[in-house]
């Protein structure tokens, strides 16, 4: 039976490297019957919102989807498509993978990481109060009736609610990811030392949750600071990494530096019931229509996606292809070196397959 997937081609370079990545995935073999649905900066001149109801409806439906970058304006009423998409389908736990691929130059050859999100809360949860507005002026004053803090008249804010039903979660699914997929440490990222309410109550809780569930996985705490040392000094001494939402967003970006740069990202947002996956780069509309995005990402995000729908052969055989195209280095893009063109390298990767 054929896997029903929702494709959000997303704008910018999304087409391009979504239509990369279904030539790579119909060459192995798998079925995939397709659902396609509009998202992003076209559709809010449209119909006024940039992820309509019909879209998540779409996803609920399928379960699964599939999607491209989507351009979000800085600094304006524009919500994220990403993160509306994240807290509408309760899509709590994000999954970006850093891993070094033979052929990419490096400082730190295999580098093989894995970044675990929290993706619903912290300071990306969307609890803002405008500079100047009613709102702020109430939150000043409750601020100083509670906690004799004075905030400044011109300060904008933003809240930082951290819960433990909320860690307690994200702690299980790294925890059972680790098991899954081989991974035998566990580092917990945190700043508990200053945020003793938020980011403790993240380290805390997963301090507590229950070791007797999972003797073969190490746990470690680790202030974020002393974390990104780490990563920037010895990225192999780490395994598997959990952060809170912010850190998280950060640190992945970071590791994909470590390997190669975005256009080698892959990324999932996954939640009990629905799973997005996309790559972690942008949009990137100043080369749209060229031919010269890469491709790599959303193919390696494809098996991610593979591998949650039980398709391990599959995903081990695309995952294969990928590395061997990359290594061999004559269809590759621009950004890596190269002269191809997107869809070159992914009818290179379906080659391979055959």
């Amino acid at each position: 039976m054929a896997h029903r997937i929702t494709l959000i081609p997303g704008d910018g370079i999304g087409p391009e490297v979504s239509e990369a990545a279904r030539v790579a995935l119909s060459a192995t073999g798998v079925a995939i019957q397709w659902d396609v649905q509009e998202a992003g900066s076209a559709v809010m001149e449209r119909e006024g919102t940039p992820l309509p109801e019909h879209v998540l409806a779409a996803i609920r439906e399928s379960r699964t989807a599939l999607k491209g970058p989507i351009t979000t304006p800085v600094g304006t009423g524009f919500r994220s498509v990403n993160v509306a998409l994240r807290q509408e389908l309760d899509l709590f736990a994000a999954v970006r993978p850093s891993r070094h691929i033979k052929g990419v130059p490096t400082r730190h050859p295999g580098t093989d990481l894995v970044v675990i999100r929290e993706n619903t809360e912290d300071l990306y949860r969307g609890i803002e109060f405008e500079r100047g507005s009613e709102q702020t002026q109430r939150l000043r004053d409750k601020l100083r009736e509670l906690a004799g803090y004075e905030l400044a008249e011109d300060a904008g804010v933003t809240i930082k609610p951290i819960s433990v039903t909320g860690t307690r979660r994200i702690v299980r699914f790294a925890l059972e990811f680790a098991r899954r997929h081989g991974r035998k440490k566990v580092t917990v990222g945190h700043k508990a030392n200053i945020m003793k309410f938020s980011d403790g109550v993240f380290l805390n809780t997963a301090l507590e949750i229950d070791r007797e569930d999972y003797p073969d996985i190490a746990l470690e705490a680790m202030q974020i600071d002393e974390l990104a040392m780490w990563l920037a000094w010895e990225p192999e001494t780490m395994d598997l990494l959990l952060l809170p939402n912010l850190y998280g967003d950060i640190v992945s970006d970071l590791c994909a530096g470590l390997v190669g740069g975005l256009g080698l990202a892959p990324g999932a947002n996954i939640g009990w019931e629905y799973a997005v996956f996309e790559p972690v780069h942008g949009s990137a509309p100043d080369i749209a229509g060229r031919g010269a995005a890469n491709p790599i990402a959303m193919i390696l995000t494809s098996v991610l996606m593979l591998r949650h729908l039980r398709e391990d052969d599959a995903a081990d055989r695309l995952e294969a292809a990928v590395a061997a195209t990359v290594e061999e280095g004559r269809a590759v893009t621009p950004d890596m070196g190269g002269t191809a063109k997107t869809m070159e390298v992914a009818e290179t990767i379906a080659r391979r397959l055959a």
